[in-house]
């Protein structure tokens, strides 16, 4: 959080000043930005007024402003202490890292026992992923002020990075202690036991996901009770709805038969790209659903609180593959039109969604995987339907992948190619979900810490039997899995022999 203006070791604040810095403390912060505004048209390098002006548009998310602001009342007070500290929020706000780093430890150097200072620090070393520095940043702004639970949650979010999750888990409950009302440490512990495999605790902790601020539109865009697994659902209409991503869908939709089975009238909705593909689900009714007045229904539940809904455990995760398949006239046109392609072919996807939170982390960039496209006796097939800039030049150089991701309509013309390859490489991404519901083999490449579907420690899946998992053994290091990788296909390829039948 933004501190306001120290007490000590400067020339009082002009009165002006003091009325603009009450009305912020009272929350009324259109009043008070429009106090400081009129400070600064008197004096532009008026110290107090840029100050808390940066502080408020810095609260506001308004970061470029900010940014602006406190790098002004730092050239005016380099040895300002509050200022170096709120630029560099500022500045991580702006995902500039490197740079708020830079400015906590000018910060430091002023005041060399900030708690905050020490706090955000550990925040900007988080993102940074340099987890060990991290964690010691929030140690020591807990040996200078213990009973902070902001810091005892970054400090839990370090050390789970770091797989120290005895220790992760002792911080949270820590956090939750000094703080009950704190759903997202809830959250968090709910993860370590989704890792741990405690699906039981894991999946009812989840739960507290639907509590975060961005998750208030899916709150309250249902007049129906939600279905948690008591109430009978025999004769009453079932919503299923989305709330992340595609991928959660196609894993979570498993489910909807079995909700079926029990009686229910059950109404999948979901994503244009997904529609084709999941018509086909049994005793399933699709619907495109724009996220606007939902169908008519009389329970709801998103996707991701089915295992919750149905008490899943390790041992009764419903696993049954193949639970999807493509249409069969998509089946049937991608088989003619890859059939001359040589055997065995391998599909690769390299990077998900670049706006996903934690992209940076699961997506692998094309360059790493280029010694697997060039592997002789091997027809690689990209996917991949988004390309990124970077990928144009690489693609260029590597003119044996075959590229049909821009002729992929949607996930039933997916799902038609992977039925006509031998094995599927990717990333965490929506396809690796997919192969894994067709009951296709597909080898899924993780960072170091991975979503918590995939659990820790284990190279199978126990949501997709077909499924194989190639773990970073640290964080970033995409070499040794693509080392391991190129052996394990050359292996692949030279026991590999077409399926039966015709192509």
């Amino acid at each position: 959080m933004a501190r306001t203006i120290s007490k000590t070791g400067d020339m009082p604040p002009r009165e002006a000043v003091l009325r603009g810095v009450a009305l912020q403390e009272a929350g009324r912060l259109d009043e008070a930005e429009r106090a400081f505004l009129a400070v600064l048209r008197d004096d532009p390098r008026d110290f107090y007024a840029l100050h808390q002006l940066g502080v408020i548009c810095c609260a506001r998310r308004r970061y470029a402003d900010a940014v602006l602001l406190l790098a002004t009342a730092v050239e005016a007070r380099p040895n300002s202490a509050d200022a170096l500290c709120n630029l560099g929020l500022a500045l991580h706000g702006m995902q500039r890292h490197d740079e708020a780093l830079a400015s906590y430890d000018a910060a430091l150097a002023v005041a060399p026992d900030h708690p905050l200072t020490h706090h955000n620090r550990g925040n900007a070393l988080f993102d940074l992923d340099r987890h060990a520095e991290a964690a010691a940043a929030h140690a020591r702004a807990l040996a200078l002020d213990p009973d902070n639970p902001e810091t005892l949650y970054g400090l839990g979010n370090a050390l789970r990075e770091l797989r120290r999750h005895d220790e992760a888990r002792a911080a949270y409950e820590r956090a939750l202690a000094l703080a009950p009302a704190r759903t997202d440490v809830r959250f968090n512990l709910a993860l370590l036991d989704l890792l741990g495999g405690r699906l039981a605790e894991g999946f009812a902790g989840y739960d507290h996901r639907l509590d975060k601020p961005e998750f208030a539109e899916l709150r309250g865009r249902f007049p129906t009770p939600a279905w948690r697994g008591e109430a009978p659902v025999a004769g009453r209409t079932v919503l299923l709805h989305p709330e992340q991503g595609m991928g959660d869908i196609i894993q979570m939709v498993r489910y909807a038969p079995l909700l079926a089975a029990r009686g229910a009238r059950v109404i999948a909705a979901v994503t244009a790209p997904l529609a084709p593909l999941l018509a086909g689900l049994a005793g399933v009714e699709t619907v495109v659903w724009d996220r606007t007045a939902p169908p008519t229904h009389d329970l709801h539940c998103p996707y991701l609180g089915l295992p919750r809904a149905f008490g899943t455990t390790l041992e009764t995760i419903p696993a049954t593959v193949p639970y999807l398949a493509a249409p069969a006239d998509r089946r049937a046109a991608w088989a003619a039109r890859l059939a001359a392609l040589p055997r065995p072919r391998v599909g690769l996807v390299w990077a998900g969604n670049p706006g996903f939170a934690n992209d940076r982390h699961r997506s692998v960039p094309l360059a790493a995987l280029a010694p697997i496209v060039r592997l002789p006796g091997l027809t690689v097939v990209s996917l991949q339907k988004e390309l990124r800039p970077d990928d144009a030049a690489m693609l260029e150089r590597l003119p044996r992948l075959v590229q049909v991701g821009g002729a992929l309509a949607d996930f039933a013309d997916t799902a038609a190619v992977i039925e006509a390859l031998d094995l599927v490489v990717s990333v965490d991404t929506a396809v690796a979900h997919l192969a894994g519901a067709l009951g296709r083999p597909v080898w899924i490449l993780l960072p170091r810490s991975p979503d918590w579907r995939w659990m820790l420690d284990r190279d199978d899946s126990p949501w997709y039997p077909t499924a194989r998992l190639l773990r970073q053994p640290a964080t970033g290091d995409w070499a040794s899995v693509v080392a391991c990788l190129a052996e394990d296909l050359t292996a692949f390829r030279n026991v590999a022999a077409a399926p039966a039948g015709d192509d």
